[in-house]
């Protein structure tokens, strides 16, 4: 095996739908589908492999999953419940790796150049992560060796769910994946694989014999494209960081549309919370906030503000209130707020306002108002149970609930 690094792609089969078979074991060998429910909008989060055969994936509308599969179990997540399970899979995986990049909750790329030296090594430590995945946490997972992270990914993929393959050399890669779909390529999604099929490219083959017509079509994409055709991928594994990320953001899908501007002035302030808290969590601050709108035509905009600083909910708050009243007040399917150009707090420059302890009042005030006028509004007590609603399931069925009991005379 080429040694300049050796990397593991660790993938959990099903993940959400894994956890909820584990801890129910009536629901074993069932079509079970964990997103929105059938009733609802939304999208489908994970299906078992039971009902994948009828054609059922994720991101697919749930309707249409419903429409597919009728006689599927349809669960909500419970992601308080997956992030538990996560922090137990990354003590596992973390074990081996020098390096840990967590693309999701359930997925990992895993440098083990160090600690594998060879493919033997490599072969050792990913049944060992493989065994204990299962004996610690009780969920399979599949996993692929190789000398790349596409590779690692592609190999992975190969003999799901619980499986294991290696591709030792680029050499095996290419010959693996030379008669495929171009879609087998990392970053060529549903409408890159259109663009490349409408030029006559619909195989991996294809690419490498007509790269100047890829690059033409794609510019920079395509020249990546056609180096990963090659098996070309010399990228490392990178921990994630939290503060490394450029943004946070909460969005709520309403059920039903809504075209009342004082309740999505209100769902703005729960949202707020539950921003600054995550950021708060890892330590950080933003220096934007952004408002994101779907209106019922499915038309997205995008409305933001540079400032000196997000470190308080009532800030967040009060910019996306005013970002709100600026858009056009037509039907909104769904709402969100965010925060961006992200840094640690630990060593900031302070600005003015924070050695001002009537600044500190004036933002408690703001948010202690809303939130009684909230409790006024809809009959909600948050007095000891803020936490609470920062959980993403309880936030959604707090904000249906809002939207359901708008007083009509407000």
């Amino acid at each position: 095996m080429q040694t300049d690094q050796i990397i593991i792609h660790v993938d959990m089969d099903a993940f959400y739908a894994s956890v909820e078979v584990r801890d129910d074991p009536a629901l074993r060998g069932k079509p079970l589908i964990i997103g929105s429910l059938p009733t609802e909008r939304g999208v489908v989060a994970t299906a078992s492999y039971e009902a994948r055969p009828y054609g059922v994936h994720s991101g697919m509308n749930i309707k249409e999953a419903y429409r597919l599969c009728p006689h599927g179990i349809y669960k909500h997540p419970d992601f308080d419940k997956y992030r538990k399970v996560s922090a137990q899979l990354h003590e596992i995986w973390n074990t081996y790796a020098s390096a840990a990049e967590y693309i999701a909750l359930d997925e990992a790329y895993l440098d083990v150049t160090e600690q594998a030296v060879d493919l033997d090594g490599a072969r050792r430590i990913a049944h060992l992560i493989k065994q204990r995945t299962l004996d610690e946490v009780g969920l399979t997972c599949s996993v692929g060796v190789a000398y790349s992270k596409t590779a690692a990914k592609t190999a992975s993929e190969e003999k799901k769910p619980d499986g294991y393959f290696e591709i030792p050399t680029q050499q095996d890669f290419v010959d693996l994946i030379i008669d495929r779909k171009v879609r087998v390529l990392y970053t060529v999604g549903e409408r890159t694989a259109a663009k490349l099929n409408r030029i006559g490219i619909y195989t991996v083959r294809d690419i490498q014999n007509r790269e100047e017509d890829v690059i033409r079509q794609l510019g920079k994409q395509g020249v990546w494209i056609t180096q990963l055709a090659r098996g070309i991928d010399d990228r490392k594994v990178v921990a994630y960081r939290p503060e490394d990320a450029k943004s946070l953001s909460r969005e709520i899908t309403f059920q039903e549309d809504v075209d009342n501007y004082q309740l999505l002035d209100d769902v703005l302030l729960l949202l707020a919370l539950s921003v600054d808290n995550r950021a708060k969590r890892h330590g950080l601050h933003g220096k934007g906030v952004t408002l994101k709108l779907t209106y019922a035509d499915m038309k997205n905009i995008t409305r933001s503000r540079l400032l000196n600083s997000t470190d308080s909910p009532a800030v967040i708050y009060q910019e996306t209130s005013r970002l709100l009243e600026q858009v056009n007040h037509d039907p909104v399917r769904l709402v969100g707020a965010g925060i961006y150009n992200l840094s640690p707090d630990e060593g900031r420059q302070m600005v003015l306002d924070d050695y001002m302890e009537e600044t500190s009042e004036e933002r408690q005030r703001v948010i202690d108002e809303g939130l009684d006028r909230l409790q006024a509004r809809y009959g909600l007590d948050f007095a000891g149970n803020l936490d609470k609603i920062f959980k993403g399931e309880t936030l959604h069925r707090t904000v249906e609930y809002m939207r359901k009991h708008f007083p009509q005379n407000s």
